[in-house]
């Protein structure tokens, strides 16, 4: 895959509000088929578009690019088996492949800005849609009366309250600024959608007022939890313009707040030389014998079990075994290099 076919896609993922992270290698020591420069998308699935090397490490690489996905921070990743003094700030993993190749690896995480649902067309309602929008929520809307929430360019504007369509534009945040108007009805229907959170803009009197109303209505203690009320910092505001600042501000602080928290649940893989397994490299791949029911993978070098090899190639009078898909079209396409390589002479540099 290009890099047109991957700006392609990482247009439409975008488009699609999907999270994705694209994988640059930015160091690469050989024998490995990867070369610095090298891109791949890795997709809200775990599927991976493009080439960054081998089968070996594509495992680790997909993982490492859904944990960053989901803490949403960039990483450097460094997959070797070369003696490493631990580094801060990148995760370091050992190489698997027997070939003894070593490469480096940043992955930028694209996670689409959270949905915010917004509860009421009062005046509060409609400025704070309008400054969520402004610093980079996505955000939509439900109402009983739903003309006012029109022209403000929401995502979505849906008539009444009903948890089932709330679920259905997947809220992150919901922000409850009915203020008066079918405000026990608006609140139960948050309360009982997969939102994370949700904020109530009202008077703590009020607040607890309605809490004990959740409760008499089923709504559990623990649900309860997530509901933040008063929405945002006392900011003394009086306008609605200044009420609807400070429940942003309180939808800003909660969604940092949620990212940290996935952040901090990200695995640490900071290692040095005594945490990595240590395979003995070899001046070539073809100074190893290998069992006759077995054959080496010239890209990668890993040790391809003839009976069940799934990836075969035949080229030069002789069968060529290979661990996936991505190497044999790899060794497809520049065949001489590879058996050059797997013959144990000098590789040459990607150019």
């Amino acid at each position: 895959m290009n890099t047109d076919t991957l700006l392609e896609l990482e247009q439409r993922l975008i488009e699609q509000a999907r999270p994705f992270a694209v994988v640059t290698v930015i160091r690469a020591a050989h024998p490995t088929s990867a070369w610095v420069g090298a891109q791949a998308l890795i997709d809200d699935e775990g599927v991976l578009h493009g080439w960054i090397g081998g089968g070996c490490s594509r495992a680790i690489v997909i993982q490492a690019a859904q944990q960053a996905i989901r803490s949403g921070l960039p990483k450097r990743v460094r997959i070797s088996n070369e003696p490493m003094t631990p580094e801060a700030g990148v995760e370091a993993h050992a190489m698997p492949c027997a070939s003894n190749g070593a490469m480096e690896l940043f992955i930028q995480p694209t996670v689409p800005a959270p949905c915010v649902l917004v509860l009421g067309s009062t005046p509060t309602a409609l400025e704070a849609c309008m400054l969520a929008q402004r610093v980079g929520l996505r955000v939509s809307a439900a109402a009983s009366v739903t003309a006012p929430l029109a022209a403000l360019g929401l995502q979505q504007v849906m008539q009444g309250f009903d948890t089932g369509a709330f679920n259905a534009v997947s809220p992150q945040l919901i922000l409850v600024a009915t203020q008066g108007d079918s405000d026990e009805e608006a609140l139960e229907a948050a309360l009982r959608s997969n939102a994370q959170a949700v904020l109530l803009v009202a008077s703590r009197r009020k607040a607890d007022t309605l809490r004990e109303t959740m409760l008499t209505r089923g709504i559990s203690p623990e649900r309860l939890a997530a509901l933040h009320a008063p929405a945002g910092p006392a900011i003394h505001a009086h306008t609605p313009q200044e009420i609807a600042l400070g429940a942003v501000a309180g939808l800003v602080t909660l969604r940092r707040e949620l990212e940290q928290a996935a952040a901090d649940l990200a695995p640490s893989y900071l290692v040095g030389t005594e945490g990595v397994p240590t395979v003995a490299p070899c001046e070539s791949m073809a100074s190893i014998e290998m069992p006759a029911a077995h054959y080496r993978n010239p890209v990668c070098g890993m040790v391809v079990d003839i009976a069940s090899a799934k990836y075969v190639i035949d080229y030069g009078g002789q069968r060529h075994y290979f661990c996936c898909d991505s190497c044999k079209i790899e060794f497809e396409r520049e065949p001489e290099k590879y058996l050059a390589i797997a013959r144990g002479s000098t590789h040459k540099e990607k150019t």
